[in-house]
């Protein structure tokens, strides 16, 4: 038994070697083309992981088996941002305190749209508050407090300043990929038909490569190894790399991903709808740090 044993780990060890850095899961065909991706596993198995807790403007028409949410981290509920008084300035009467990028985020939401009316002042209003909320929880930022702090910032800069016109989209689908920007938006005869959103690619010594891919397989949920994980709404686009809701907190920044493109729930929803087999994918820039 022990010859047995000792023989599967050392064939289980050559498997991941030939995954390779960066490799989320394996490649269809080991050469990098992208084709011939396995077949849907079954849909009654539990996935394991998740991106941000789902919130309520996220799409209800997904497929019915949703991932689970329990390896998300949540925010400490043991502290409490100081209640305001009357002569808080930073807070006024609204009950949502003012962050240190105030005046930023409410210029990039002001730009976005979307999220409803805000003024550019850098002091913190009932519509502001309402504004900043519903961006929080558009993009999985937590807590959705209405602070305008470090990471509602960073968001809400990447979304505003991303240039969708640099992704070199063709004449069908092109899903684009702005690593400097940590971005993706979906792009068909030239018009954006899916705004900007945030993602996360790979990290320092994983880092995804730029270039032009095609999505070479999809599955609702696909077996990661060697990092044994599902990646749910998985779709390949080169070697073992491919877009797939995130199975961390997306904003966690110091564990970024192996070389794939994670995406919030309803984004990798999204994607998943629009895309198929031989849907072209435009990666370009590069992730800072890597």
């Amino acid at each position: 038994m022990k010859r047995v044993w000792f023989a599967s780990r050392v064939v289980t060890l050559a498997a991941v070697v030939l995954v390779g850095a960066g490799a989320c899961a394996p490649d269809p065909q080991g050469d990098g083309s992208g084709a011939g991706a396995p077949a849907p596993v079954g849909l009654t198995e539990q996935v394991s992981g998740a991106g941000a807790t789902p919130t309520p403007d996220q799409p209800t028409g997904s497929p019915s088996e949703q991932p689970s949410r329990t390896a998300t981290p949540q925010p400490s509920r043991t502290t409490s941002t100081p209640k305001p008084t009357a002569t808080t300035k930073s807070s006024g009467s609204t009950g949502c305190p003012r962050g240190e990028h105030q005046r930023a985020v409410e210029t990039y939401l002001a730009r976005l749209g979307g999220f409803g009316k805000v003024t550019v002042d850098g002091k913190q209003s009932a519509a502001d508050c309402t504004a900043i909320k519903k961006f929080q929880r558009r993009y999985g930022i937590s807590p959705a407090a209405g602070r305008a702090g470090a990471t509602t910032y960073d968001v809400a800069k990447r979304l505003a300043t991303t240039d969708v016109h640099r992704c070199k989209a063709g004449s069908g689908l092109t899903f684009c990929v702005d690593l400097t920007h940590q971005t993706v938006w979906a792009m068909r005869g030239g018009k954006v038909i899916m705004g900007p959103t945030v993602t996360r690619t790979g990290m320092s010594g994983y880092a995804t490569p730029s270039g032009t891919y095609h999505v070479g397989g999809r599955n609702l949920r696909e077996w990661s190894n060697p990092y044994e994980v599902w990646l749910p709404y998985w779709q390949q686009f080169t070697g073992g790399i491919g877009f797939h809701e995130t199975t961390t907190y997306l904003h966690n920044k110091s564990i970024g991903s192996h070389g794939c493109v994670n995406l919030l729930h309803r984004d990798a929803v999204r994607l998943w709808e629009l895309g198929s087999i031989g849907t072209r994918v435009s990666v370009f820039g590069r992730r800072p740090g890597t």
